[in-house]
């Protein structure tokens, strides 16, 4: 599902870096957050006590590459699912 995605999104990155000749680290796997909620079944809020849970995890990778340009924009013309969002920071 949603998982597989981001693998194959991080493997792409890494074909890319490894096109190019550009030392990379990672995909490191960060810890899953976890967000549950859980609300009444009842529209009204009267009537049995009765819950639904739901529950959304985020799955993050940390990639660590050098700033080249050529990699840069290759990343930037990959294909990003809709499900996965993609943050990139430049360091010094």
């Amino acid at each position: 599902m949603k998982i597989e995605e981001l693998n194959k999104i991080c493997d792409q990155i890494k074909e890319i870096a490894s096109k190019a000749g550009v030392p990379i680290s990672g995909p490191i796997p960060l810890p899953t957050k976890r967000l549950k909620i859980t609300t009444r079944k009842s529209p009204c809020g009267s009537g049995t006590a009765t819950f639904d849970n739901f529950e959304m995890r985020i799955h993050s990778r940390v990639i660590d590459l050098p700033s080249d340009d050529r990699v840069l924009h290759s990343i930037m013309r990959l294909y990003i699912p809709r499900e996965v969002t993609i943050k990139i920071e430049m360091k010094e």
